[in-house]
């Protein structure tokens, strides 16, 4: 087990396995924008909840076991490993280019390697605590399941490959609920908070490579400009809303729920609720890098045509995911109902057909006003809470 939890923090090791992370994220996006259909974007989510899924059994063994402990550490370069492999298999995730492996069945048996060190581990770590190895035994079916299904998948194509990745997903994440909480163990919550703190910055940068990426060969203009500060107020805006008071209030409620239930906390808030956060930020980050590749084409009137309806749901759509993702969040951790989030999310769920037809331009900058605007409301209107809030947070 760790030692001195209360002072527990992220390690070295840990960011560079995210940098791994950030890799997949880029992958993610580029398939979904070489793929730009509604069925290119569901299996770009789904992915994605594939790539969160693994992240987050490591972010729960490093929290009980120190990064710094020499089988944690091989096991968790190994799962560097396999995680790598798996982001070089993403374009090939459903279909198979011609020579070389066949990319469906590595990009499996990568994620079967990756959960069977995750759960490996855990078994090592679980010797001499009944409880967390009745746990772990009872996550088992789901381990088994998830990569078994996800193995023939790779045997198939089409929508049926597509239905079968929706199945091992709901094996993954549904057998993990099923399986219960009362054995897991999340000794050090500053830790697993940081944790996830960090993958969010990770998911946020995405979206600034996205807006780089998408105007990287082309000579700067005004319109440019124009869309690139959109959309980095965009991504500012999003990472206000989480970092501003949200990441401490879920700190402190994590920190002081009783050990009894902080797993189940841990697991509802963090490794479920967080998921729609970096969905959100992935799919808008798409958007963005459609809106900056439509505005710098020369082959567009870059101030009159719209977004293609699949790019604009996805930076409208990934934009409300993540709206809702931290009213769950703040449900979840603080027992409230944000409000102000969740008026946004429904402005900007109204304003679609508003601004279907307006150029791409005008679209990035509605969506990025709106929340934005809900980000300075809740500034201005609790302001004095605010303030109380983070001297409470900083005291304690």
């Amino acid at each position: 087990m760790r030692q001195d939890l209360a002072q527990a923090s992220v390690t070295p090791l840990e960011l560079f396995f995210d940098l791994v992370f950030v890799f997949a994220l880029t992958q993610v996006t580029a398939f979904m924008a070489d793929e730009l259909s509604w069925q290119g974007i569901l299996r770009g989510v789904l992915v994605l909840m594939l790539l969160w899924w693994a992240w987050t059994g490591y972010a729960w063994l490093a929290n009980v076991a120190s990064a710094e402990e020499r089988p944690i550490k091989l096991a968790i370069l190994t799962g560097m490993a396999a995680m790598f492999i798996l982001a070089l298999c993403i374009p090939e995730a459903f279909d198979d280019a011609p020579g070389g492996l066949r990319g469906p069945v590595v990009l499996a048996l990568c994620y079967l390697l990756f959960r069977a060190m995750h759960f490996v581990m855990f078994l090592i770590i679980s010797r001499e605590d009944a409880g967390l190895r009745s746990q772990v035994f009872r996550f088992a079916p789901s381990v088994v399941v998830g990569s078994a299904v996800l193995l023939v998948a790779s045997q198939t194509e089409g929508w049926l490959q597509t239905a079968l990745w929706m199945l091992a997903l709901v094996a993954d994440y549904g057998g993990t609920a099923l399986a219960g909480f009362s054995g897991w163990r999340l000794p050090a919550p500053g830790h697993f908070s940081e944790r996830h703190g960090l993958i969010v910055i990770v998911a946020l940068g995405e979206s600034i490579v996205a807006i780089g990426l998408g105007v990287a060969k082309e000579p700067i203009s005004w319109v440019i400009v124009a869309a690139s500060v959109l959309g980095l107020l965009l991504s500012s805006a999003l990472w206000w809303a989480y970092f501003d008071v949200s990441a401490l209030l879920g700190e402190h409620s994590l920190a002081t729920e009783p050990p009894e239930t902080r797993a189940r906390l841990a697991r509802n808030a963090y490794s479920y609720a967080h998921m729609p956060l970096v969905l959100g930020i992935v799919l808008g980050a798409f958007g963005l890098k459609e809106v900056l590749a439509y505005v710098s084409d020369s082959t567009h009137h870059k101030l009159t045509d719209p977004l293609p309806g699949v790019a604009l749901a996805a930076l409208v759509g990934g934009t409300i995911i993540y709206l809702l993702g931290h009213v769950i969040f703040k449900w979840l951790t603080v027992h409230t109902v944000s409000l102000v989030r969740l008026a946004a999310a429904g402005a900007l769920l109204l304003a679609v057909p508003l601004i279907i037809a307006l150029p791409a331009l005008a679209q990035l900058g509605v969506v990025a006003f709106i929340v934005t605007g809900a980000v300075l409301i809740e500034s201005v209107v609790f302001a004095e809470s605010r303030r109380k809030i983070r001297a409470e947070l900083s005291h304690h």
